[in-house]
């Protein structure tokens, strides 16, 4: 996988990074692996925005992705390897032994012809899935269940991996991408390798049409507005903060912690920021 770039015959293109599609071999998606995406802009159930400076975007459907892995002993072969807008990974299109076609996220060196498995007794190499009491260590992992059969939630992105350290009775440790270590139950299934296209970290897009084009609307500077509309807003030209850096609704921003106490918290060993 290469990075393109681009003569300056714009002030958007002198920028401007990309990364080449020669990875892909299908540009055709799996039609039936398909379902509409419904636009919500940054809204929730209440269609009230919880999440700001998002909204329009080009159309995009979304890939049914298998998390679960849940065809245990049922090899299957990687038929294609396909772009998904959805995500920062490529997607793996895998044709199994009993007829039935699947999406997984392409892992750092499978190509079309090798063989998967998702078994308790399966090879240790990229694109298998293991409970992780199965998984020796030093192995790196991805698409890490947090409860078990509920289907992998974390490490999903782009050049993403985590490593596991070890075993402690019924428990695994394993250390995520954010430097925190955690125990994991056993019985925790995970992928075998890193995920793939390890580049999309050095994309720089070149222009704000680009951006819009991913959903993302522009930001404005709290200091820019007024102060109904912020309270870092007014004042006579520029004018300092005077206050501790706040979110438009006025809570604390910028260091402020808002985590809150979980139960799963006594499973973290180390936590991925030094205590205060």
């Amino acid at each position: 996988m290469a990075l393109k770039t681009f003569r300056p015959t714009s002030p958007g293109r002198r920028g401007m990074v990309k990364i080449s599609f020669d990875d892909i071999t299908k540009t055709v998606p799996e039609k039936a692996l398909l379902v509409p995406q419904k636009r919500k802009a940054g809204r929730n159930s209440r269609g009230v925005i919880t999440t700001r400076h998002r909204g329009g975007g080009a159309k995009r459907k979304t890939r049914i992705i298998d998390f679960k892995r849940d065809k245990p002993g049922v090899p299957g072969r990687v038929a294609a390897i396909e772009y998904d807008p959805g995500r920062s990974a490529r997607i793996a299109l895998i044709f199994y032994a009993d007829g039935e076609k699947r999406y997984m996220l392409c892992p750092l060196g499978l190509g079309v012809g090798d063989t998967i498995l998702a078994s308790d007794s399966a090879e240790v190499k990229p694109g298998n899935n293991l409970p992780l009491g199965n998984i020796p260590a030093g192995t790196t992992v991805h698409n890490l269940e947090f409860e078990p059969n509920k289907g992998g939630q974390i490490v999903r992105s782009a050049g993403t991996s985590a490593q596991v350290l070890g075993k402690e009775d019924k428990y695994t440790m394993v250390r995520l991408p954010s430097g925190e270590v955690r125990r994991f139950m056993n019985e925790c299934r995970a992928t075998i390798g890193q995920v793939g296209n390890l580049d999309h970290q050095n994309i720089k897009h070149g222009k704000a049409g680009r951006v819009r084009l991913l959903g993302r609307r522009p930001k404005v500077r709290g200091s820019a507005m007024t102060p109904r509309d912020h309270p870092h807003g007014g004042g006579e030209g520029r004018s300092p903060r005077g206050m501790p850096p706040k979110t438009p609704q006025g809570k604390p921003a910028l260091g402020h912690r808002t985590r809150v106490v979980k139960a799963s918290d006594k499973l973290i060993v180390r936590r991925r920021y030094a205590a205060k």
